[in-house]
């Protein structure tokens, strides 16, 4: 096992590897770009580094800088998070050429799964319908070209990284160079890759991924689903574990193809394979997440598997010993993602409570949230027996929350989990956008 373990990210996410470190003792290296050295994770880790300046390119993606951390501080391992290098696979040979262990696929595998448009083809070679689409296009001529194949209305997509970023929706010819332009750019600087390829836009459909974790010695453990339909700009707004459309025998289908594209790329972490599901209950494969997600909490609660821990074993060699039957998941959990509006400082905070209520945070009253990076602020994670149980409870801590000082969205999720088609299980992706919830 590793003795001490560098987190290349930072807020929650690198909070919670900080507190599973510290339960598995194993000593902890923080960085961080200058507006975060007064931030929690800087504070509680035992040790700390500024990487560079307040832009994400100059601190969380500077590869260089956050190697020599590592190496300054004797990190054995680095763990990534999400987002940032999370799925770089770049940054993974370049933790293997130091030494360091990457927490997480191996480069070959990232190139393979973590770029979705190679993740579409291996897809396709073991039998997972997939979306109608292209593969990378380079120019806008190209572009056109496949546009007109595919088909409008269409969706340009960055082929790193995910979270919703380097994604536009085209609906007609006259839009896509715009389109291409700015999707492209986003991902450059999210993800320091500019490649982006087309992909036909469904509507009336629901986005459900399938959480995995699999070891070094060819076992994958499937951790339940999870519905991730309620999107504002490509990003997801609030997460549920199971997914209220999904019966036994879709689901059972669902969660093999999810097995055999892990299996497929030699799939080693925690990880997720999305797919859209339509009403008639066909389904297609749009993506692999070879990395930690956002809403991994909720599937831990339903499973009870701490996710990051097993990461971390994984890592290290130890083998998974837990059986499908023993992970099966039960009961619901829900989670919903508070984002900040603008900047600021957060002069009153206070964190609601209760049986199986939590509100993974690095928030503390009288600390700032600086204008850089990502707007989420945190996640609040609910869970009980039954789904009607978890509605009634995230209703509650949402009203028990309080975070004055910056505007957030914790009323517009409110509002959302109080709606009858919310209540139901009734949505899509589009419920959103068009204004039905």
């Amino acid at each position: 096992m590793f003795s001490k373990i560098l987190i290349a990210n930072r807020g929650e996410i690198a909070l919670r590897v900080i507190r599973v470190c510290r339960e598995m003792g194993i000593s902890t290296v923080a960085v961080c770009s200058e507006a975060d050295r007064d931030a929690l994770p800087a504070l509680l880790a035992d040790e700390c580094v500024c990487v560079g300046a307040n832009a994400p390119r100059d601190s969380y993606l500077n590869i260089r800088n956050i190697l020599a951390a590592a190496e300054l501080t004797g990190a054995q391992a680095i763990h990534p998070g999400y987002g940032f290098l999370s799925e770089n696979p770049a940054f993974a040979r370049a933790c293997e050429q130091a030494g360091l262990t990457f927490i997480g696929p191996s480069g070959d595998v990232l190139d393979r799964m973590g770029d979705k448009n190679n993740a579409r083809q291996l897809a396709v070679s073991i039998g997972v319908p997939v979306i109608p689409g292209s593969e990378i296009v380079e120019t806008l001529d190209e572009a056109r070209a496949e546009a007109e194949r595919v088909g409008y209305p269409l969706l340009i997509k960055a082929a790193a990284g995910g979270g919703g970023k380097g994604i536009r929706i085209v609906e007609s010819p006259d839009a896509l160079p715009s389109a291409f332009a700015t999707a492209s750019e986003e991902a450059i600087a999210s993800f320091g890759d500019g490649r982006v390829y087309l992909e036909r836009y469904l509507t009336g459909v629901r986005h459900v991924e399938v959480q995995l974790l699999a070891d070094a010695y060819g076992k994958i453990l499937t951790l339940g689903e999870r519905d991730c339909s309620l999107q504002r700009n490509r990003q997801k707004v609030i997460e549920e574990t199971p997914c209220p459309a999904l019966d036994g025998e879709t689901r059972a289908k669902l969660t093999a193809a999810a097995v055999r594209a892990a299996a497929a790329s030699g799939y080693r972490g925690a990880g997720t394979v999305e797919f859209l599901l339509a009403p008639d209950k066909s389904f297609y494969f749009i993506e692999m997440n070879p990395r930690l997600q956002v809403e991994h909490g909720v599937s831990e609660e339903v499973s009870g598997v701490d996710i990051v821990k097993w990461q971390i074993r994984v890592a290290a060699g130890i083998p998974l010993p837990m059986t499908q039957e023993s992970v099966t998941p039960t009961g619901c959990a829900i989670e919903c993602r508070i984002n900040a509006k603008n900047a600021g400082k957060i002069d009153f905070l206070h964190i609601p409570g209760g049986h199986r209520v939590h509100f993974d945070t690095a928030l503390v009253q009288g600390g700032t949230v600086p204008p850089y990076y990502d707007s989420m602020l945190g996640k609040l994670i609910v869970f009980a027996a039954t789904r009607e149980e978890a509605v009634r409870k995230m209703e509650a801590a949402l009203c028990e929350l309080a975070i004055d000082g910056v505007d957030t969205n914790r009323n517009d999720q409110l509002s959302l989990v109080r709606t009858a088609a919310f209540r139901a299980g009734r949505y899509d992706t589009l419920s959103l956008a068009e204004g039905r919830m």
